[in-house]
């Protein structure tokens, strides 16, 4: 794995949103000052994780770490950020690659079975034109039995080379689908079945590049989300999330892209698209499919039907990069937030 591949696998593990990933640096970073450690992105990685408090066994090693040394020792930084941090992947591709060296070995083997076969079969047939040249003798029976016996064999080690062949392709096909599995899961968020953050971003940097001037930008954030949580609990909270992201992907043109920004964000990148109004008419009937979904509580008879989103659009303008348009969709949402919610604004 490359320094680059490295740094995108990274990114993908840790999808919390600016506000919850500010925080955690506010925890990790005092510590890195309180034990000398120097600010490099593995030990980032590392800090970031343990101000996160979900791998237990990753902060009980650092603990033990900082406390046996004056200074942090470069390899047992590497050794934890490949054990805590990558190895999921580092074992993924270990993995996949040792299926690959089973199954050319395999073939290998069989191929070899399958050319002295043959061999076999040339020296038979060469034995019996010979004898075909001589008188014919008590001996051709004997070569002609050889010669069927050689025929059969080679018959019979060309069908087990097919049938491997068959079972490699079934194990080159289940190895495709998973890279394929992989892929996805690298790219669309979990929940939500939206592009994930990292996949946007790259998304709207591409767009860009192509359409420097035929992009807009529609930002939503999911009006008094954290009551939905504090008030029926955070699962309740994740199908509302499930919801929006379903009425998102049912509105997506083929010019359109949608994804998570992060907690009850999400973005829609439109492309082909150069002028506001028609980006502000399509936020203006993803509002209006959000502001009409009802979920049930499960366990009561609640139905939610004040679920709603406010919306932020900007269209791409000369000299525009991923930061600047995003800042300005991001004010556009704020606006319509201060202005009384569940409303678009541009």
């Amino acid at each position: 794995m490359n320094q680059s591949e490295t740094r995108a696998t990274v990114l993908a593990l840790y999808p919390e949103d600016s506000r919850e990933a500010a925080a955690l640096l506010k925890q990790a970073v005092p510590l890195m000052v309180r034990h000398n450690i120097p600010p490099n992105p593995v030990h980032y990685a590392l800090w970031y994780t343990y101000s996160k408090g979900q791998k237990p066994e990753l902060n009980r090693h650092l603990d033990r770490v900082v406390k046996d040394f004056d200074c942090f020792p470069p390899e047992s930084a590497t050794k934890l950020f490949r054990d805590y941090i990558i190895r999921d992947e580092l074992e993924n591709a270990y993995a996949g690659q040792q299926q690959a060296i089973h199954l050319v070995d395999d073939m290998e083997r069989d191929i070899s079975r399958s050319v002295k076969g043959n061999l076999n079969f040339q020296a038979s047939l060469g034995r019996c034109l010979e004898m075909l040249e001589e008188p014919v003798n008590e001996r051709l029976p004997s070569i002609l039995s050889e010669l069927q016996q050689s025929t059969q064999l080679m018959h019979s080690q060309q069908e087990h080379f097919l049938s491997q062949l068959h079972a490699a392709q079934n194990e080159i096909k289940s190895l495709r689908d998973k890279l394929e599995r992989a892929k996805l899961d690298a790219t669309i968020d979990g929940l939500t079945q939206v592009l994930n953050r990292t996949t946007f971003t790259r998304s709207l940097e591409q767009a860009l590049n192509d359409f420097p001037q035929g992009v807009a930008l529609v930002m939503l954030d999911i009006d008094h989300f954290k009551q939905f949580n504090d008030q029926y609990g955070h699962p309740l909270g994740d199908r509302v999330l499930q919801h929006v992201g379903q009425v998102l992907l049912n509105s997506l043109t083929p010019h359109a892209t949608a994804a998570r920004y992060g907690g009850e964000e999400f973005c829609i990148i439109l492309r082909e698209c150069t002028d506001l109004t028609s980006a502000y008419d399509y936020a203006e009937q993803l509002r209006l499919k959000i502001q009409s979904l009802r979920i049930k509580a499960r366990g009561t008879d609640k139905v939610l039907d004040t679920i709603t989103a406010s919306f932020g659009v900007a269209l791409a303008q000369p000299g525009d990069n991923l930061e600047s348009l995003l800042t300005r969709a991001d004010d556009a949402l704020y606006q319509a937030k201060r202005n009384g919610r569940n409303q678009v604004h541009r």
